[in-house]
Order: C-alpha cells, then sequence, then structure tokens
C-alpha cells in the first residue's frame, strides 16, 4: 500500500516574528560567495537575490558581511555590512528583494581565529579570537584582551544599526561553524581564565552581551536571528553541547537577551542531534531540540531537496542529485521548526520554491559544480 504524501501547504503559510513579516516558510540560507570586490555589493549581487525572491523564497538570508572590525575577515569580495559605498550597494539589494515581494536580513559575521594567520583583507592586523587558538589547537594570532572585548561589542551593535538604517527586516548573528562567537562557546577554542571562560556559563557570556547590546541599540521590534552549531569546520564531530540541558544553558540566556529566532545549522536536517537518547527524543532534529527548550521558533537547514552534504558543495565533485522533501514535511508536521532555509537547491535553481508550489518538483534542477560560481 503507498503512503499519501504529506502536504506541503503548511510550509506556504505566513510566518511573522516582530519586524520579519514572511509570505511563506522558506528562507534562503546564507552561502558566501564572495562576489562583491572591496567589499561593495554590485547591480549583480543585487540581481542575485532579486531572482530568489522573484522564485517565491519568503526571507533572504544574505552571504557572511563582516562587521566593522579590521580583523573580522579574510577575503577582500567578501561584502562588508559598514562604509557608504558598501551600505549604498545594500540599500540596492534590499530594494531589489523588497519590489519582488521578500524579505532580508545580512548575515552579520566575523571570523575570529578562522581568519589565518596570512589574510589578504587588512594583512598588517594580527588575528585575533578568545584564546589564540585555532579549531586544531594550534597557536594563531593572540587573544583578545578585556577592553579590547568592549570594542569588539560595539562593532557588532554599529553593523546591525547599519543594517536596520538600510532597510533590513531584522539580522541575523553568525555564532556557528566554529566562527568568532562560536569560538567562545566551544572549550577547545575558548581557554579565558577571566569570566568570559570556564564553565558553559562564562562561555556563553560574551555571545550573550553582543546579544543584549544589539536589542538594546535597535529596539525590541527589530528582529534577531541567531546561528549556532554543534559541528565546526573539518570538526563535524565536534559539540558545543554534549545533552540538552547543556544545550538550555546555552541557548536560554541568548533568548533572555532578546534573541527572536534560532537558527540550528546542521549538514542533514533529517538527522538526530541526541540519538544517544534513544526512543523518540533521540530521533528529534536539532531544531526540534532547539524549539523544545527555548520555545522560540527555528529555522532547520541541511541539505534540503539534496541526496549530498555540502562539504562537497565548493569542490570539484560538488554534484548533488534532486530529491523528495518527505523527511523535512514529516519534521514541520511534528512541529519541529517553523522556517526551513534552502542553499545549494536555491544556487542551482532560483525557482526552487516556485516549482515545489506548483507540483513542478519534476523540473527541480540539480546542483552541479557549475552552480558553485554562480552569477545569477
Amino acid at each position: 500500500m503507498t503512503e499519501t504524501p504529506l502536504p506541503v501547504d503548511g510550509l506556504f503559510e505566513p510566518f511573522a516574528v516582530k519586524s520579519l513579516q514572511l509570505r511563506n516558510r522558506f528562507a534562503m540560507a546564507p552561502m558566501t560567495r564572495a562576489f562583491s570586490p572591496g567589499g561593495i555589493p554590485g547591480d549583480d549581487v543585487a540581481a542575485y537575490y532579486r531572482r530568489r525572491a522573484a522564485g517565491g523564497v519568503g526571507l533572504i538570508i544574505t552571504e557572511g558581511t563582516y562587521i566593522p572590525d579590521p580583523a573580522a575577515g579574510a577575503h577582500t569580495r567578501v561584502p562588508l555590512l559598514y562604509g557608504n559605498d558598501s551600505l549604498a550597494g545594500w540599500k540596492s539589494v534590499v530594494d531589489a528583494v523588497h519590489a519582488e515581494g521578500g524579505q532580508i536580513i545580512p548575515q552579520l559575521w566575523h571570523l575570529g581565529v578562522e581568519r589565518g594567520p596570512q589574510p589578504r583583507m587588512h594583512p598588517e592586523v594580527t588575528t585575533v579570537s578568545p584564546s589564540g587558538l585555532a579549531l586544531d589547537g594550534t597557536a594563531v594570532g593572540r587573544a583578545f584582551t578585556g577592553p579590547e572585548l568592549d570594542t569588539l561589542r560595539e562593532a557588532w551593535v554599529a553593523a546591525a544599526v547599519n543594517a536596520q538604517d538600510v532597510g533590513f527586516d531584522g539580522i541575523e548573528l553568525h555564532g556557528a561553524h566554529g566562527y568568532l562567537l562560536d569560538q567562545f562557546l566551544w572549550n577547545r577554542t575558548n581557554l579565558r581564565s577571566d569570566g568570559y571562560g570556564g564553565s558553559l556559563e562564562a562561555r556563553t557570556r560574551f555571545p550573550v552581551e553582543v546579544v543584549s547590546a544589539i536589542r538594546e541599540a535597535v529596539g525590541e521590534d527589530f528582529a534577531i536571528v541567531y546561528r549556532f552549531s554543534q559541528w565546526k569546520s573539518n570538526h563535524y564531530d565536534s559539540r558545543i553541547a554534549e545533552t540538552p540541558d547543556e544545550l538550555a544553558k546555552i541557548l536560554a540566556p541568548l533568548a533572555a537577551a532578546g534573541v527572536d529566532v534560532l537558527h540550528p545549522s546542521t549538514r542533514r536536517h533529517w538527522e538526530p542531534a541526541f540519538a544517544e537518547l534513544g526512543g523518540g527524543d533521540g530521533e528529534m532534529g536539532l531544531a526540534g531540540w532547539t524549539k523544545r527548550l527555548t520555545g522560540l521558533p527555528t529555522i532547520t537547514v541541511g541539505s534540503v531537496g539534496l541526496d549530498k552534504v555540502f562539504t562537497t558543495a565548493f569542490s570539484a565533485d560538488s554534484a548533488s542529485a534532486t530529491v523528495g522533501i518527505d523527511r523535512l514535511l514529516a519534521q514541520y508536521e511534528n512541529g519541529e521548526f517553523d522556517v526551513v532555509a534552502v542553499g545549494r537547491a536555491l544556487l542551482s535553481d532560483p525557482e526552487w520554491v516556485l516549482k515545489l508550489r506548483e507540483g513542478r518538483s519534476a523540473e527541480h534542477v540539480p546542483y552541479t559544480d557549475e552552480h558553485r560560481t554562480v552569477l545569477h
């Protein structure tokens, strides 16, 4: 007997939280492209995001954008969220997305130690991080001093205020994948002996302070999304929380500080977050656990619509066939998430959402190596 497919209608219901008023539950996942020479997003960037909004995406989450700290990033072609020219470029992007009925938020980004020892951008500036330790434990750059953390916090705030002034519909803080905020959370990269290191609560302190300071600056109605992850780049089995209780100790203070939506990043959205628990709890994904522990709306993400994880997305072996979304729909029916972020499938097919809504999934375009340098 053939099972009746789950309906996709629920994913096309509106979603609203504060300044985010989405026409459906689909987001474009943030994907670094490095197509903004000098950090300035041009007309091609506006056209790129416009096409995904025209293709039915409810929320665009931009590629990572550097906050105004000279040690924030390594690449001169990653867009900035400061400076008159860059902000004017983002205003054009925002207007283009709004013209197609979509909403858009920038992802605020600081690489920390992942900037590396020889960055192209501001090579004269030393790379800094919580403890001067790379993800593999080797020494890179130096640790932040206490007073420097005050300056760093203000850089995050300045980027958020810039985003609000430009007309973005909210912001996302990149606190995942082993980048700066995540480096504070992870016990391997945070060995500080001051009030920002040691216990899990202390390691959470700086990300919480960043959120709190941003909330104070942008007001209560401007939506703040926070992206986090267990895994790190090339450390896919890593965890910032070994148990749901530990995860709650991280997420609860972030929620109290002003986060409105949590975006747990996973490589496969269907994989259990704590499989060792067994039973029904052992089957639930990270977005489901996040929603259960905090009560906040969640965004799920990870290989949606594709049959390969994104570790090969930007390599020569990046081809990925299209697959159905039955597992995603089952998770939605179970109340595990509120919004789904689609990544590579939208690189290959800007009309992916529209085709799904119109029952044309058979026309979805598979992701290939050519799409990793997509310009349109």
